[in-house]
């Protein structure tokens, strides 16, 4: 876990340091440019982008795509760059942390100890949200599984509400050591599929079923896939998309329906209940506690004639993180 001790102090402890003369300053977002191409041109190191993120995270938000041409964010003095022209560079306000809420150790963590960092959303009931029972039923899973398994290390979960940046950059880039909860795409028939190309999984935590959830006044017949061919459906941004493809669908990737993809659940209903969508595909928990919420009960109906799919949730570790058998290990043996 060396490697990234070292991340994690690029990360988070540059606020606290003192800036050199010549070192450091700010930077104005320019057209085409991205975190990593920034840290490129200022660090000639495009794996810094994480540093300028978490010193800007107070003006760019929770997602690290979300900058925007004119916006002047800060640049960290790292390791002597970037060099300034003959100017102090002024130390930014001490950047927030990715909101961070669980700490969880056996014992007391020493200075030398690591924290093993996990990564996860609200927006996604019964499983992950703050405002549930435990945080969520899986939250609850893991805070188990890693009080048994993490020692004197520990861990710690944070809380970034992008689920689209989570697989990348969050986890691509190691700045946080695993996800969750995540589907499995089924990878021995789709091997280059993005999530079994580039992670691992853990073993199962819930299985659940993926329904179709449809306005009462506007039902839909689902007893075989031809059925929704040429239909359009409704599934939040960031959300799985493997089981619209799977088994030879390829609803998707012959464009056979239309899938629209709007911020949140929520987003979704109102989409169902404006007639812009034909159906809302969600697992059956989150779909049910949306009708809930949304006191949608009785204009919204399950379709139950046949699941889309059955899935399991899976925490995940990027397949080039340096200590990702390890932290794998940790997971699956916590879970044991």
């Amino acid at each position: 876990m060396r490697w990234f001790l070292g991340a994690v102090s690029a990360v988070f402890c540059f606020s606290s340091m003192a800036f050199a003369q010549g070192c450091g300053g700010t930077y104005t977002i320019q057209s085409g440019d991205s975190l990593s191409v920034i840290a490129d041109k200022t660090y000639k190191d495009a794996r810094k982008w994480s540093a300028v993120y978490n010193a800007n995270i107070d003006k760019i938000g929770d997602s690290p795509n979300k900058i925007r041409v004119g916006q002047v964010i800060n640049l960290p003095c790292i390791n002597g760059l970037p060099v300034s022209e003959g100017t102090v560079a002024t130390a930014p306000k001490p950047a927030p942390r990715v909101e961070t809420v669980q700490v969880k150790t056996k014992q007391q963590v020493s200075e030398r100890a690591l924290m093993v960092n996990l990564l996860t959303a609200d927006d996604y009931a019964p499983f992950t949200d703050r405002a549930s029972l435990n945080e969520g039923l899986v939250t609850e899973i893991v805070n188990a599984a890693m009080g048994q398994a993490a020692g004197q290390d520990g861990y710690r979960i944070h809380w970034v509400n992008d689920w689209s940046a989570h697989l990348d950059p969050l986890l691509s880039n190691a700045m946080l050591d695993m996800g969750f909860p995540w589907l499995q795409p089924d990878c021995k028939q789709n091997p280059d599929n993005f999530r079994c190309a580039n992670f691992y999984f853990s073993d199962p935590m819930f299985e659940m079923l993926v329904l179709l959830f449809v306005d009462v006044q506007r039902p839909l017949r689902f007893r075989e896939d031809a059925d929704i061919i040429g239909k359009t459906l409704c599934r939040p941004k960031g959300y799985y998309t493997h089981d619209l493809d799977k088994d030879g669908r390829n609803w998707l990737a012959d464009g056979k329906i239309t899938l629209e993809q709007p911020v949140s659940v929520a987003d979704c209903f109102e989409m169902l209940m404006a007639g812009q969508v034909d159906a809302v595909a969600l697992n059956e928990f989150t779909g049910r506690k949306a009708m809930k919420d949304l006191a949608l009960q009785n204009r919204v109906d399950i379709v139950q004639s046949r699941p889309l799919s059955i899935e399991g949730l899976h925490v995940v570790v990027h397949k080039s993180h340096p200590d990702a058998e390890a932290l794998l290990s940790t997971i699956n043996s916590g879970l044991g």
